[in-house]
């Protein structure tokens, strides 16, 4: 069945090769500028507040250069036994988060904020997956540090990648562990009218078959 997305001009305020990968995914049309706030500068309050904290300073911040534009930002943390694993800054630091997950449960929090300077808009909203890791040996852990993959990811691992092995299970949105929860931010372009589904014919065609129109609403 052929779809047809109409949508005002959306900008995604993060340098993620994920988070783009998963909008374009969708079928939006996506600019990309990445916001460069000193994410050090917000304080680390309750997890929750927090993720919605930089998420906002991170839309705010472009948004306020794009009035035009709509602005979508996000930020996504782990939590393990109330403790807020951020990306590792170095080797050690990476093995200590994976030695704390391994065999056990813990949160991935994506905040996401969708702003609109001309609208004095900033809509925020939180979404939790519960990860449970396998029980990983030395081994393993020195294995994964050696590919350089934690470095750049929240928690150390990045699901998408070499770190699917890690996880046993999870309960709730996928797309939210690799950086963005798409379900959820369709939802929001939808409640505050950014994304709509017209039944129009559309007149530009996808690689994949799938037929796309993209316009300012």
């Amino acid at each position: 069945m052929n779809s047809c997305i109409t949508h005002a001009r959306l900008v995604l305020a993060s340098g993620s090769p994920r988070r783009r990968q998963l909008l374009e995914q969708f079928g939006l049309g996506i600019q990309v500028v990445p916001s460069g706030i000193d994410e050090d500068r917000i304080a680390k309050s309750g997890p929750e507040h927090y993720v919605e904290s930089l998420a906002s300073a991170k839309a705010l911040a472009v948004s306020g250069k794009l009035p035009d534009a709509w602005v979508i930002g996000a930020d996504t943390i782990v939590v393990a036994d109330g403790q807020i694993l951020g990306k590792p800054a170095g080797r050690r630091q990476a093995r200590r988060m994976l030695q704390k997950l391994s065999g056990r449960t813990h949160e991935v929090m994506t905040g996401t904020a969708l702003c609109c300077g001309e609208k004095d808009l900033c809509a925020t909203r939180t979404v939790t997956t519960e990860v449970t890791f396998k029980s990983l040996s030395a081994a393993e852990i020195d294995w994964y540090l050696s590919t350089g993959e934690p470095y750049d990811k929240a928690g150390g691992y990045g699901i998408q990648g070499k770190g699917a092995f890690l996880v046993k299970r999870i309960a709730g949105s996928y797309t939210n562990v690799v950086g963005l929860p798409v379900c959820e931010t369709i939802e929001m372009l939808i409640e505050n009218g950014v994304l709509q589904f017209n039944p129009k014919t559309p007149d530009r065609q996808q690689p994949n078959g799938e037929l796309v129109q993209w316009k300012t609403i």
